[in-house]
């Protein structure tokens, strides 16, 4: 069992100054985002926390489902953006730095900058992942 770490809270000044009045929260769903296609895939993504997205404007985080068909794949690049991927659903193939690894719902991949990666689905229903990426791709 991992050993686990106490929460001390955060230390130092803060990088941006406390608000007299709290801000609102954003709550948004998938339809609340705006779609993107990424070229070259017949997946789609929804951006549904970005700084395009009037609904829920961070600045420096993307929140990103991304639905991937059945047998279809995006190919592998690299970016600077950091980005994580946890797979919501169904099951697939993710090629990291040109190695193959099996992925299913549950999993996380934290990609560093410029980590080469590409996705998969192997499975018989849409394959859902939820990117975040910082900063948020343009």
């Amino acid at each position: 069992m991992a050993k686990i770490t106490k929460f001390k809270g955060y230390e130092g000044e803060p990088p941006v100054a406390k608000p007299e009045v709290p801000p609102s929260a954003n709550v948004v769903t998938p339809q609340d985002g705006l779609p993107v296609k990424y070229s070259g895939c017949e997946g789609i993504g929804v951006r549904v926390v970005h700084p395009s997205n009037p609904k829920a404007p961070a600045k420096d985080l993307g929140l990103v489902m991304f639905y991937l068909p059945p047998h279809v794949v995006l190919e592998p690049g690299s970016h600077h953006t950091e980005e994580c991927y946890v797979i919501i659903r169904g099951k697939g193939t993710m090629t990291l730095n040109g190695k193959k690894r099996e992925v299913s719902a549950g999993t996380f991949i934290h990609l560093p900058p410029w980590c080469e990666h590409g996705v998969e689905n192997t499975g018989e229903e849409t394959l859902e992942i939820l990117i975040c990426t910082s900063p948020p791709n343009p």
